[in-house]
């Protein structure tokens, strides 16, 4: 898949770059361009060489730059060895150390390549009447060596070689060229042979800088650099490594002593850095959450089984990063970083809760334990993957970004399912385990220092929440203000208060300076100029060398790479690469220093300018190396338009209003500054009546300018072939006129000088000719800097200058700009935004959509979790509320200068953070439902949950505080760490105050879900106990069809789209359940047992208040009672134990299948349908189970302690676990007093006691509608 096709056409050639997909495979893509080009090579003028297909890729950027220079030995103040030389001598060192395994393409830039110079005067050429063509064609014919075949002889086969290669001065020097007067005329006698380093046509010196720790200084000596990449896939540590070992070895004894060897590049040592601190992190963030659970445990045993967990989980992730082919490199770090504070919560809440039962039961017995993790299962696990569900859509962002960011949401998902594995495997392992069991005496004593504790906490809340549970208005009033708030700190953005952009700037051991002369500069007046930018950068305390580049690049990095900078190889455009020492030696940061640099060169060439010592046209642009994707430039501006003319007229003037604006640095444009160039117009009427073509002047005039090789010579086997290249002195080809004087050899055999053929002309070059996608477009470049440094301010300011200017284009109509793609068409000129702009708005369009993707599968757990839609709404409400963090902390790292923009990993940390502020909301509503299950009304069950959970959700917000302070101040992740922690401690605090005062609010779906949720065995309290004062009452009184309440906009504006996936998912699901319910084997009836779908209910006696909930109950609770008083019970206690929780989850099953019937509200009369359809099977008699218990008022009694009796040992067996009487139960009962009705007899127990009220956060028996 091909993304983008750019073109760039001059005189004599042209560039096409495709730029494929992220993801396309290399090879494959290759292997299609190539066929493309093929079957259109019919279609390709004649005259044009074959197009040449080279791939750029990451692997191609050299991971190792060694500089090679001269030292001066013998105090002359002239280098020891040439740049020719070090040329010859590079080539061996890069063929030593592409000996070494995984090490990939490598190059040379630099010196001077040797040859063979046959240097013809045009004078001597006429006085002998010969042509520089007739001496290249003896070169040619003279240089040739040919297997002629063999002969036999004497048993013996001889092979025959004819002719011979030239192989020395003396060898060309000896030709004879022609006959003059009868006397020979060879080589020596028109031209001069001499073999060394070519014309310079390049230049590349080396500076040590003012913290170079080399004992010699070096002043822009002759350099060269040899570049070597890794292969793919390969260690680039251990690569860069084996480079610089075998570089080492080879002095001495390859390499002489008079030549030094500097490291310019190193990124196998910048990796290792990286990982090596980030791993030194790693340690430091466990040290930290360590400190915390000990600070909250106060005990070191607690603390060391939760820590004990990080090592386990950390390294289980590792493996599953190998088996899913990712690297152990700087981002999957941060990944692991970003995991610790997390993935701990899950041990924490299994400890907590297993010293919780411990205390609780006494003794600290393995059963306990055992259940204790088996009461925060679901909520720990529900909670878990609510984190993954919100970090996994963020690994399908799209563009380059992606692979950039994938390890993040990855491993974090990886390392979280790990967590919960091993929260509910090693952690109690570890707990139970003898030398890390607690005493009775150390729970004890945490006990009561736990329940002071919960104390002021309840008083806190109590203080808190009463007043404006009470008293509405004070409720309004704080939503307002938290509301108010969060609207205020949004508007941060709008404000810039707050800078967004992509990435911020790294701390780079490198940056460059981009020299652009005007065209038709000469090499040596722009080497001139960079070599005063290098005097003037060495002198920073911080620089450790500078690379002057001049007439070549620089070996490319990444950046370069997608800028094309290996393609500058013109005499006006030069590089100055700026080498840092190590950043943890530094002061200031790699943007500091190139900060620095730009205002230093800009005062320099300003001043050069006004004295007129360089051209008004010199242009150069810091560079500093991306921390993320590189782009063309941070800020482009593509100029679309009718024509040429009208094009370049608006960049022109756009170029000059980029310079206008604030935020923008280093603007330019890719148009061709107007310059002059040579043209031989050939005078064709007198070449032809001379017998001379225009393609002999041509090539005659081609050699003499040393622009063609005539072959080379034989003598050592060398990396580089000695060419052999004819052309006249410099002083000559410096004059263009004395040019004319060259002889041609016409068909006649006479020569004809050059100046009689034609004559030199000065001529305007063309201008470069741009295409993006096959249309027409001019480019307007610029770079960000200042406070707001995202190029988005940027744009928006050359907006606002657009309109006070009142810009109209040259066609006559105002600019139009365009954000999100190119124009319709090119009829009117208009601009297109491009440049890092596009990476970013594709990243956080993909992450917003992946926030998105996030919130509903978030929703969709929630409810699959509680079987509601309304109490996931308000579990999720929080989210936004992160924001009241996130955003303020930014503004405060911002506004002090400590980076603080919100970045690409600020929404990662925001959209994280999603799933962990859902998790501490769960564990209070969780909290709730079992307290209101245990018959708490709903007003304290809440403050016993904020009570209860307050101090694992602090331990949670704060393990995630100290796993990502250790990256506060880490160039890129810093916005992820300032979102996480920010935005965990201020919705922490106002989780415990929204959630607590959400659920007063939807009391009646939280005693909905409660009812529904209650585990066989335990009687609810009436809907009056439960609710809160009134509601209960006007809900039961209320007419059959209940009215819900109107919910807040912002759950009407989503859960509209929200609902309808979440109803359809919810509805397969209740179908499943329904079929398999069909399809479930039915026990055979007794013959004789009456059916409860046959029994005739009585006349309902109305409905409202205390007496249909009460009824309900009754019905059911007098099951467990008189069968207990029947001789029957003992002879089955096992079954009479299981039956009424298997009829509870039978109902419940079939209750939540008929859902959307609960949510239309509550008939009057559905609790005495529930107590009648029930009553027929409750004595074995057959007489109404309300008459008998009215008759034979029975105590519940353990099933143990009933009297054994040999009646009727099968009927109650029967009678209760008849299906007809469960769906009887069901069809009558309608909404949520069916579930009431159900769930709500006691069960023995096996301990043969009678049921007591449960304990915290105990469900027993657990079964999802």
């Amino acid at each position: 898949r091909v993304k983008h096709v750019y073109s760039a056409a001059q005189r004599g050639g042209g560039v096409v770059t495709i730029e494929f997909e992220v993801g396309e495979e290399m090879g494959a893509s290759l292997v299609k361009v190539n066929d493309k080009l093929d079957s259109n090579m019919d279609k390709i003028p004649p005259g044009v060489m074959p197009p040449l297909v080279k791939a750029k890729g990451i692997d191609d950027v050299p991971a190792v730059n060694l500089t090679l220079w001269s030292k001066d030995m013998d105090g002359d103040s002239v280098p020891d060895v040439d740049d020719g030389q070090l040329r010859m001598l590079a080539h061996d060192v890069l063929q030593s150390i592409k000996q070494l395994p995984d090490t990939g393409s490598g190059f040379v830039v630099g010196g001077r390549r040797e040859q063979m110079t046959v240097e013809v005067y045009p004078e001597r050429l006429s006085g002998f009447n010969i042509s520089i063509d007739q001496v290249a064609q003896t070169i040619k014919k003279n240089n040739i060596e040919l297997q002629a075949g063999g002969i036999e002889s004497d048993d013996s086969r001889f092979n025959v070689t004819t002719g011979a290669f030239l192989r020395s001065a003396d060898d060309i020097n000896r030709l004879m060229v022609g006959m003059h007067n009868d006397v020979p005329v060879y080589v020596h006698d028109v031209a001069r042979v001499t073999q060394g380093p070519e014309d310079a046509k390049q230049l590349v010196a080396y500076y040590t800088g003012k913290a170079s720790n080399l004992d010699i200084r070096a002043d822009g000596v002759p350099a060269v650099t040899i570049a070597i990449a890794k292969k793919e896939g390969s260690n680039g540590v251990t690569v860069a490594s084996s480079i610089i070992s075998r570089v080492n070895k080879l002095k001495g004894t390859l390499i002489p002593n008079n030549v030094a060897v500097s490291i310019t590049r190193d990124y196998g040592k910048t990796a290792d850095d990286k990982v090596s601190d980030l791993i030194f992190k790693l340690f430091v963030a466990t040290g930290f959450v360590f400190l915390l659970v000990l600070a909250a445990f106060r005990a070191f045993r607690p603390a060391i089984v939760v820590v004990l967990v990080i090592p386990v989980v950390l390294l289980m992730t590792i493996f599953s990063a190998w088996l899913m082919g990712y690297t152990i490199d700087r981002v999957s770090l941060f990944a692991l970083i970003f995991s610790i504070g997390i993935l701990v919560d899950d041990a924490i809440v299994v400890v907590e809760n297993i010293y919780r039962r411990w205390l609780e039961e006494g003794k600290t017995d393995v059963a306990t334990a055992v259940d204790a993790v088996r009461e925060v299962g679901n909520p720990t696990i529900l909670a878990t993957f609510t984190v993954i569900a919100a970090l996994l859509p963020m690994g399908f962002v799209s563009g380059m970004m992606g692979p950039y960011m994938e390890p993040i949401p990855a491993l974090g998902s990886s390392a979280m399912l790990i967590s919960v594995f091993a929260a509910f495997v090693f952690t109690p392992y570890l707990t139970m385990s003898h030398w890390l069991r607690p005493s009775m005496r150390y729970l004890k004593t945490a006990g009561e220092r736990e329940h002071k504790e919960a104390e002021r906490l309840e008083r806190m809340f109590r203080r808190v929440l009463v007043p404006m549970i009470e008293t509405p208005s004070k409720a309004r009033l704080f939503r307002l203000v938290m509301w108010g708030t969060f609207l205020f700190a949004c508007s941060f953005f709008y404000f810039n208060w707050v800078a967004v952009k992509m990435l911020p700037l790294d701390n780079k051991p490198e940056f460059a300076v981009v020299l652009d002369m005007p065209e038709g500069t000469a090499l040596p007046v722009t080497a001139n100029l960079a070599h005063r930018m290098a005097e003037a950068i060495r002198v920073h305390p911080e620089v450790m060398a500078v690379q002057v580049y001049a007439g070549t690049a620089r070996p490319f990095d990444f950046n370069g790479m997608v800028r094309h900078y290996y393609l500058r190889q013109d005499p006006w455009q030069a590089e100055v690469q700026v080498q840092l020492t190590h950043k943890g030696k530094r002061a200031e940061s790699s943007h500091d220093i190139a900060v620095y640099t730009r205002r230093l060169l800009t005062d320099m060439t300003e001043k050069l300018k006004r004295q007129k010592r360089i051209p008004a046209g010199v242009k150069f642009s810091v560079v500093e190396m991306p921390p993320g994707p590189p782009v063309l430039q941070s800020v482009v501006a593509e100029v679309h338009g009718p024509n040429q003319a009208v094009r370049h007229q608006v960049a022109s003037e756009l170029t000059e209003i980029f310079s206008r604006t604030e935020s923008l640095r280093d603007v330019d444009n890719y148009m061709r500054d107007p310059y002059k160039y040579w043209r031989f117009e050939v005078d064709t009427e007198k070449a032809v009546r001379r017998g001379i073509s225009v393609e002999t002047i041509n090539r005659n005039l081609a050699m003499a300018l040393g622009g063609a090789p005539v072959g080379d010579v034989k003598q050592r086997a060398g990396h580089e072939p000695i060419n052999i290249v004819i052309q006249v002195p410099l002083a000559e080809r410096s004059e263009v006129t004395r040019l004319g004087d060259l002889p041609v050899h016409s068909d006649s055999g006479i020569t004809v000088p050059l100046r009689e053929l034609g004559q030199f002309v000065q001529v305007t070059e063309e201008p470069i000719i741009y295409h993006k996608d096959l249309r027409d477009v001019e480019y307007v470049v610029a770079e960000v800097g200042g406070k707001l440094a995202a190029p988005v301010y940027g744009m928006f300011q050359v907006q606002d200058l657009l309109k006070e200017d009142s810009y109209i284009s040259p066609d006559g109509v105002a600019l139009e700009s365009f954000w999100l793609g190119p124009p319709k068409d090119d009829t009117t000129s208009a601009i297109e935004w491009a440049g890092e702009w596009t990476v970013t708005y594709e990243t956080f369009r993909d992450m917003g959509a992946a926030f998105m993707v996030a919130l509903v599968l978030i929703y969709v757990l929630v409810v699959w979790e509680f079987g509601n839609f309304r109490i996931p709404a308000l579990i999720m409400a929080p989210i936004p509320l992160t924001l009241l963090g996130i955003i303020p902390a930014h503004f405060v790292f911002f506004h002090f200068g400590a980076g603080g923009e919100f970045t690409a990993t600020s929404m990662i940390g925001w959209i994280a953070l999603a799933g962990i502020i859902v998790r501490n909301s769960i564990l209070l509503v969780d909290f709730s439902i079992h307290q209101i299950q245990q018959g708490e009304p709903v007003v304290e069950a809440v403050i016993q949950s904020c009570k209860t959970r307050t101090r694992p959700i602090l331990i949670t917000a704060f393990a995630l505080v100290a796993g990502s302070s250790v990256i506060f101040f880490d160039p890129i992740f810093q916005g992820m760490a300032i979102s996480l922690a920010s935005g965990v401690l201020v919705s922490t605090v106002l989780t415990l105050i929204v959630i607590p005062l959400g659920c007063i609010k939807a009391s009646k779906d939280l005693v909905e879900v409660a009812a529904a949720t209650c585990p066989a065995g335990v009687t609810m309290k009436s809907y009056e106990e439960l609710m809160p004062g009134g509601t209960a009452a006007a809900m039961s009184s209320a007419q059959p069809k209940l009215v819900a309440d109107s919910p807040p906009l912002w759950i009407g504006v989503w859960g509209k789209l929200i609902t309808i996936v979440t109803m359809l998912f919810y509805f397969v699901r209740g179908i499943v359940l329904l079929l398999m319910q069909l399809f479930r084997k039915k026990p055979s009836r007794e013959k004789g047992a009456p059916a409860a779908d046959n029994a005739s209910p009585p006349p309902s006696s109305g409905s409202g208040g205390a007496g249909g909930a009460d009824r309900v109950v009754a019905g059911l609770a007098e099951v467990a009672p008189a069968s207990a008083s029947t001789p029957t019970a003992a002879d089955a206690p096992a079954r009479v134990e299981a039956e009424p929780a298997k009829i509870a989850a039978q109902a419940d099953a079939v209750d939540k299948v008929s859902g959307a019937t609960r949510q239309e509200g509550v008939a009057s009369e559905a609790p005495e349908l529930v107590a009648e359809a029930v009553q027929p099977d409750m004595t074995a008699s057959g007489e109404p189970a309300a008459e008998a218990a009215q008759s034979e008022p029975t105590p519940k009694v353990p099933a143990k302690a009933q009297p054994k009796a040999k009646k009727r040992p099968s009927t109650l067996k029967k009678k209760v676990v008849k299906p007809k009487a469960v769906e009887a139960v069901t069809k009558s009962a309608v909404g949520v007093n069916s579930a009431v009705a159900l769930e709500a007899g006691d069960a023995p127990s096996r301990s043969g006691s009678a049921p007591a009220k449960k304990k915290g956060g105990r469900r027993g028996i657990r079964l999802k509608g």
